[in-house]
């Protein structure tokens, strides 16, 4: 079966690449055995199918840039180097920092940028850093009480929305090194629009931060708009840390890797400058009947600021 939709998908049969596509998602090591005839193929997109590469695949698609024999692919192999989050694509990539491999001129974004796609990223010091965690749960939106304060947002006047209030020695919170209660409080309506921070505290204080800097094109209601009244709780644990669903119903999830339907948006931590931790993604469609996009949160432990980023097709 799987030697079939390499066949197809390396003849761009699109049905073949969402199946292989699937079966990363679910069960990465599926693929390991087939990753080399692969890269032989010519089949690296999309760069998640390479999550259970080893050594060997790793190696040769560093190889592969090394060479800059068609430097038009170096884009999708940073991809599926990314993706693998193998020590070996580490190392290639912070060499590539320093010493800029062929091709490299066609390049978008940086090096650490394309680490950020698989979940892990090289800080300004030349150190590996994970912002994923590998335990996901699933995250299911309850009904729960109005809170008893509820400021206002800044901008449109609408009740500040509990996106999320966390015990922080949840498992799948461990990678961020946050301790105590945390709690993602911001507005429903703005951060659709730009990425909002607040500044957080072990004790549950969540507050806006005042340096959130409103876009031009933000239009705000002539009335305020009410939040979700769910609040989404931790359930079972995921089978893999990539079952985060962006598009429906049930795929709402506390830790592992997100879903992005864009490219990969880690924020900045406006405190630092250093990339934030990513906590959980809360799809739309789990918020309402035809919700849409999904919701992506994110901590910096150290300096106390939380942030919530938003994607929609």
């Amino acid at each position: 079966m799987i030697d079939e939709l390499i066949g197809r998908a390396a003849a761009d049969d699109d049905d073949a690449i969402e199946e292989l596509t699937e079966i990363a998602d679910a069960e990465p090591e599926r693929l390991r055995p087939y990753l080399g005839r692969m890269l032989d193929a010519g089949v690296l997109w999309p760069g998640t199918m390479y999550r259970a590469a080893g050594a060997d695949v790793v190696a040769r698609v560093v190889a592969l840039v090394d060479a800059g024999e068609e430097p038009e692919l170096i884009g999708r192999c940073l991809f599926v180097l990314a993706h693998s989050r193998h020590q070996l694509a580490y190392e290639a990539m912070r060499r590539w920092m320093d010493r800029p491999p062929p091709g490299a001129d066609l390049l978008h974004v940086g090096m650490p940028e394309y680490a950020q796609e698989g979940g892990w990223t090289i800080d300004p010091d030349g150190s590996r850093r994970e912002l994923c965690g590998d335990v996901a749960h699933e995250w299911q939106p309850r009904e729960a009480p109005a809170p008893q304060f509820n400021p206002e947002c800044p901008w449109c006047s609408s009740p500040l929305w509990t996106a999320a209030d966390l015990d922080g020695s949840e498992p799948a919170l461990a990678h961020t090194g946050w301790a105590g209660r945390l709690r993602f409080r911001t507005c429903f309506y703005c951060s659709c629009y730009t990425t909002l921070f607040s500044e957080v505290t072990p004790d549950g204080g969540s507050t806006w931060w005042a340096g959130n800097t409103r876009p031009s094109f933000l239009q705000v209601n002539s009335r305020p708009e009410e939040p979700p009244s769910l609040l989404p709780v931790v359930g079972r644990a995921r089978s893999n840390p990539f079952r985060a669903g962006a598009w429906s119903a049930g795929g709402s999830t506390l830790g592992g890797h997100p879903q992005w339907i864009q490219d990969a948006e880690h924020p900045a931590c406006p405190g630092c400058g250093l990339v934030m931790n990513y906590v959980g993604l809360i799809g739309g469609a789990d918020l309402y009947e035809f919700g849409e996009g999904a919701y992506y949160l994110h901590v910096h432990a150290s300096c106390g600021f939380a942030a919530v980023t938003y994607q929609q097709s």
